[in-house]
């Protein structure tokens, strides 16, 4: 009788462990990460059409995750500013807000006004895609389309003008 017990319980725990390992894999989400293809996206900007990251293929682009009420984000607003004044004829800043409205954006804009594409991204499905856990988050995108660097946290003017002259 005990090893009927133990028998069916080893056999119960391997059913389960295969469940999961079949479950975990067929669910996975799709993402992108370093050295991956950057996802083509589209989404909506404050002029009201349409922003595809292919509008700037052949450029080194920087997609900044942001949020206005993320105080991170406003830290590191000034730095991102000074970095599209400087350097932004040679790398293409977008900066991508999750889930808020265009005119909290605006406001946003009337303090923090970094030159910059500003997109929406109001569902979140492409920051699923690109794998974004939270803001600010920055992603360096290469000439090719490729994604060369993922960095969370807020980054100075310096710090991304060194991540972007690898690529340019």
């Amino acid at each position: 009788m005990n090893q009927r017990v133990i028998k069916s319980v080893v056999l119960t725990l391997l059913i389960g462990m295969f469940s999961f390992f079949a479950y975990s894999l067929v669910s996975k989400a799709k993402h992108t990460d370093v050295g991956d293809q950057a996802y083509n996206f589209k989404l909506p900007n404050l002029a009201g059409s349409n922003t595809r990251l292919s509008d700037f293929r052949g450029q080194v682009v920087v997609l900044n995750y942001f949020a206005t009420w993320c105080a991170p984000c406003k830290e590191e607003a000034p730095e991102l500013e000074a970095f599209a004044k400087d350097y932004g004829d040679q790398f293409k800043l977008i900066m991508v807000n999750r889930g808020e409205t265009i005119d909290r954006v605006k406001r946003f804009l009337k303090k923090y006004n970094t030159p910059a594409t500003y997109v929406f991204d109001y569902n979140a499905k492409i920051s699923k895609l690109y794998n974004v856990t939270g803001q600010p988050e920055t992603f360096v995108i290469d000439k090719k389309g490729v994604i060369r660097e993922h960095y969370n946290g807020p980054v100075t003017e310096m710090q991304l003008y060194n991540f972007v002259k690898k690529y340019d």
